[in-house]
């Protein structure tokens, strides 16, 4: 037996997020059900990210254990022949029995994209937030700079958030215009249910969206009133870019 991590990239246009759902199209019930018919076990992933549907990735990452013959690196090549089009895996190694993606130390990178023109551009409606109000991004990175650090983020995350503490460590948080669209690029240790998405909202709603300012970002951080910070960004701007993972050194 050994458990075998893999790295998925996928659009997450058409399914409805990654985690298990009956009666759904999900990235998670993909993979279980390629894995098994490539190893002929039942196999059932877990994965380190659970993005929501319309959310995409280009290195999200999940374990599976097997008895299968085939070596652990070359899982990535033997799966992508049978995953559709828009789900990817990028690379496979083992790791630890008892290596568990969400139950370790990890650094998350989520980039966030803003179209910022006066009228929607169709091909991208699928991978961009459309926002029709010239958005100052020198305001947005005022703004971004008072979520730096470690806080606790009740205020920015959804009612149906499950964890156990709503602290969380923001490392970074860059902004940066690149012709008509806005990046927003946040990386910490860990995220709530909509965090990313309702920071995005909130820095849109600071540079122009909005009438939020740095003290207003503060308040809402302060008082972990979630009426207080911005809008929830739709899904589909959003991207997981990468996770590492301190414990893997081949990660």
């Amino acid at each position: 037996m050994k458990r075998v991590l893999i790295r998925v990239a996928y659009d997450g246009t058409a399914y409805h997020g990654w985690q298990v759902q009956q009666g759904a199209v999900t990235i998670e019930g993909v993979l279980n059900e390629k894995l098994s018919e490539l190893t002929g076990e039942e196999i059932t992933v877990i994965g380190a990210s659970r993005t929501d549907a319309g959310v995409h990735a280009l290195a999200n990452a999940a374990v599976f254990d097997t008895s299968s013959s085939i070596p652990a690196e070359r899982f990535s090549y033997a799966l992508n022949t049978l995953l559709p089009e828009d789900i990817s895996c990028n690379e496979s190694f083992e790791v630890p029995l008892d290596f568990h993606p969400r139950k370790t130390d990890t650094e998350k990178t989520y980039e966030y994209t803003i179209l910022n023109t006066e009228f929607p551009v169709p091909g991208k409606r699928n991978y961009t937030w459309h926002v029709r109000q010239k958005l100052d991004t020198a305001k947005m990175k005022a703004a971004a700079s008072v979520l730096i650090g470690p806080h606790d983020f009740r205020g920015f995350c959804s009612s149906k958030t499950q964890a156990g503490s709503t602290v969380r460590t923001i490392y970074s948080i860059g902004v940066s215009r690149e012709n008509d669209e806005i990046k927003i690029l946040v990386r910490g240790n860990g995220f709530l249910y909509n965090m990313v998405r309702i920071i995005a909202g909130t820095l849109a709603n600071a540079g122009g969206l909005g009438k939020m300012t740095p003290e207003d970002v503060a308040c809402a951080l302060e008082t972990k009133n979630r009426t207080l910070a911005g809008l929830t960004a739709p899904p589909q701007g959003l991207c997981l870019v990468d996770i590492f993972f301190p414990e893997i050194e081949e990660y």
